[in-house]
Protein backbone atom coordinates (compact mmCIF):
# COMPACT_ATOMS: atom_id res chain seq x y z
CA UNK A 1 0.00 0.00 0.00
CA UNK A 2 1.34 3.38 -1.06
CA UNK A 3 0.87 5.46 2.38
CA UNK A 4 2.36 8.88 0.64
CA UNK A 5 0.03 8.43 -1.65
CA UNK A 6 -3.12 8.22 0.07
CA UNK A 7 -1.90 11.31 2.34
CA UNK A 8 -1.32 13.18 -0.68
CA UNK A 9 -4.75 12.49 -1.81
CA UNK A 10 -6.55 12.98 1.15
CA UNK A 11 -4.25 16.77 1.96
CA UNK A 12 -5.99 17.38 -2.07
CA UNK A 13 -9.18 17.22 -1.22
CA UNK A 14 -9.29 18.71 2.38
CA UNK A 15 -7.45 21.98 0.42
CA UNK A 16 -10.20 21.86 -2.33
CA UNK A 17 -12.67 21.79 0.69
CA UNK A 18 -10.99 24.75 2.37
CA UNK A 19 -11.14 26.44 -0.91
CA UNK A 20 -14.74 26.07 -1.65
CA UNK A 21 -15.72 26.67 2.03
CA UNK A 22 -13.91 30.31 0.98
CA UNK A 23 -15.68 31.08 -1.64
CA UNK A 24 -19.36 30.48 -0.23
CA UNK A 25 -18.24 32.69 2.73
CA UNK A 26 -17.71 35.55 -0.04
CA UNK A 27 -20.49 35.11 -2.05
CA UNK A 28 -23.15 35.26 0.43
CA UNK A 29 -21.98 38.40 2.66
CA UNK A 30 -25.15 38.92 5.41
CA UNK A 31 -23.72 42.16 6.71
CA UNK A 32 -23.39 43.74 3.12
CA UNK A 33 -26.47 42.30 2.22
CA UNK A 34 -27.85 44.45 5.22
CA UNK A 35 -26.15 47.43 3.42
CA UNK A 36 -27.41 47.51 0.35
CA UNK A 37 -30.80 46.29 1.97
CA UNK A 38 -30.48 49.88 3.53
CA UNK A 39 -29.22 51.57 0.58
CA UNK A 40 -32.29 50.15 -2.32
CA UNK A 41 -34.77 49.00 -0.22
CA UNK A 42 -35.40 50.89 3.16
CA UNK A 43 -37.70 53.56 1.27
CA UNK A 44 -40.13 50.99 0.92
CA UNK A 45 -39.44 48.20 3.12
CA UNK A 46 -38.83 48.00 7.02
CA UNK A 47 -34.89 46.60 6.79
CA UNK A 48 -34.06 46.26 9.93
CA UNK A 49 -35.97 46.94 13.67
CA UNK A 50 -36.10 50.36 14.62
CA UNK A 51 -36.16 51.90 11.51
CA UNK A 52 -38.73 54.17 9.60
CA UNK A 53 -40.31 52.95 6.65
CA UNK A 54 -43.01 53.38 4.23
CA UNK A 55 -46.11 50.73 4.51
CA UNK A 56 -46.31 50.03 1.02
CA UNK A 57 -43.72 46.77 1.43
CA UNK A 58 -43.62 44.00 3.47
CA UNK A 59 -41.11 44.40 6.66
CA UNK A 60 -37.77 41.90 5.59
CA UNK A 61 -38.76 39.95 8.83
CA UNK A 62 -42.10 39.09 7.24
CA UNK A 63 -40.67 38.46 4.32
CA UNK A 64 -38.33 35.82 6.26
CA UNK A 65 -40.54 34.41 8.34
CA UNK A 66 -42.07 32.79 5.40
CA UNK A 67 -40.99 28.92 4.96
CA UNK A 68 -41.79 29.61 1.04
CA UNK A 69 -39.04 32.42 0.66
CA UNK A 70 -36.06 30.30 0.14
CA UNK A 71 -32.94 30.87 -1.15
CA UNK A 72 -33.98 29.63 -4.70
CA UNK A 73 -37.25 32.23 -4.36
CA UNK A 74 -35.69 34.95 -3.25
CA UNK A 75 -32.85 34.69 -5.78
CA UNK A 76 -36.00 34.50 -8.44
CA UNK A 77 -38.22 37.28 -7.52
CA UNK A 78 -34.64 39.17 -7.53
CA UNK A 79 -34.06 38.59 -10.58
CA UNK A 80 -37.65 39.31 -12.25
CA UNK A 81 -39.67 41.48 -9.67
CA UNK A 82 -43.01 42.28 -10.42
CA UNK A 83 -44.47 45.71 -9.98
CA UNK A 84 -44.71 48.09 -8.30
CA UNK A 85 -41.16 46.43 -6.93
CA UNK A 86 -38.38 47.92 -9.43
CA UNK A 87 -35.85 46.40 -10.74
CA UNK A 88 -32.51 47.25 -9.32
CA UNK A 89 -30.13 45.01 -11.44
CA UNK A 90 -28.32 43.80 -8.80
CA UNK A 91 -25.27 42.46 -9.37
CA UNK A 92 -25.29 38.16 -8.89
CA UNK A 93 -22.77 38.64 -5.55
CA UNK A 94 -24.99 41.70 -4.38
CA UNK A 95 -28.16 39.40 -4.52
CA UNK A 96 -26.47 36.35 -3.31
CA UNK A 97 -25.44 38.88 -0.53
CA UNK A 98 -29.34 40.46 0.31
CA UNK A 99 -30.87 37.00 -0.16
CA UNK A 100 -27.81 35.86 2.69
CA UNK A 101 -29.07 39.00 4.85
CA UNK A 102 -32.61 37.94 4.37
CA UNK A 103 -32.27 34.39 5.36
CA UNK A 104 -30.15 35.69 8.59
CA UNK A 105 -34.07 37.33 9.68
CA UNK A 106 -35.59 33.32 9.64
CA UNK A 107 -36.83 33.05 12.98
CA UNK A 108 -34.36 30.29 14.72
Amino acid sequence: MNRPSARCGAALWAFILFILSGFTAQAQDAAQGRSLARQWCASCHLVEPGVAASDAAPPFATIAKDPANTSERLHGWLAAPHPPMPDLHLSGSEEDDLVAYLLSLKPQ
